[in-house]
């Protein structure tokens, strides 16, 4: 029983891994209520009128899109709140209202392009003479390493879900591949999540970003819950690592 207690529970905290990982793939792939609340990133630009108005002295007319149906990327309006995940991203007038870019592999995550393309073209203007030099403003860094941070995101679901499927093969090998498999998850999931957490927080300085002296930007980034979800799968992967191992030493089939 004890044997089977160490195989129940590698194999559990492995399918929980599997599982945490499919809901941090499926973020932003449309606007349901799932992929909805799952992203690996948040950008709220509901106060950047009032402080290009307070910057100009003027009032802000025209900034955003109050058409959630009108398309991404063609100067219609920038939407309030942006969220990206591992395949696209989707844009939102409120909060549920809104629209996703087309899906592609390892999309890039490139919030100031996604923002600046909704905009018409006098604001974005504006907008590269504020920004210009600032990480956020940065799409070739941004995009460059969540694209490297998706591949290892995905290799990692692939090889936990081999742990998982080995692992109820009860057999000597079939363990150590799963022991093994476990240690290659956990180490891609790893530096997956660690890759996303250190870009995510890079564009968090926007945050603290002024558009002239004494006026912040109104523009907030933070994390998704696809980021946490993904250290969750890491934890559930490195606690499967000892099981797995436990009964590939001592399993006798």
């Amino acid at each position: 029983m004890k044997g089977e207690y160490c195989v129940g529970s590698a194999s559990f905290l492995s399918f929980a891994a599997v599982l945490l990982l499919i809901f941090v793939h499926v973020g932003q792939i449309n606007t349901s209520t799932v992929p909805h609340g799952i992203s690996m990133a948040k950008v709220n630009t509901s106060g950047y009128a009032e402080a290009l108005g307070d910057a100009f002295k003027v009032p802000i007319q025209g900034l955003y899109a109050e058409n959630a149906s009108t398309p991404l990327g063609a100067r219609t309006g920038l939407r309030r709140l942006y969220e990206f995940g591992l395949y696209s991203y989707c844009a939102y007038v409120n909060t549920t209202a809104g629209s996703c870019s087309n899906q592609t592999i390892a999309a890039n995550f490139q919030p100031y392009t996604a923002l600046t393309s909704d905009m018409f073209l006098n604001y974005s203007q504006y907008s590269d003479a504020i920004f210009v030099d600032t990480t956020f403003m940065n799409s070739s860094y941004l995009g460059y390493n969540a694209h490297v941070a998706y591949y290892f995101l995905l290799l990692g679901a692939i090889a936990a879900a081999v742990a998982l499927i080995t692992g109820v093969l009860r057999m000597t090998f079939a363990f150590f591949v799963s022991t093994g498999m476990s240690v290659v998850a956990s180490l891609f999931v790893l530096i997956g999540a660690a890759i996303w957490t250190a870009i995510v927080k890079k564009a968090e300085g926007v945050n603290a970003f002024d558009v002239a002296q004494g006026i912040p930007s109104g523009i907030t980034v933070s994390y998704g819950t696809g980021i946490y979800l993904s250290w969750a799968a890491f934890a559930c992967l490195t606690a499967s690592i000892v099981p797995y191992m436990v009964s590939c030493c001592t399993f006798r089939g």
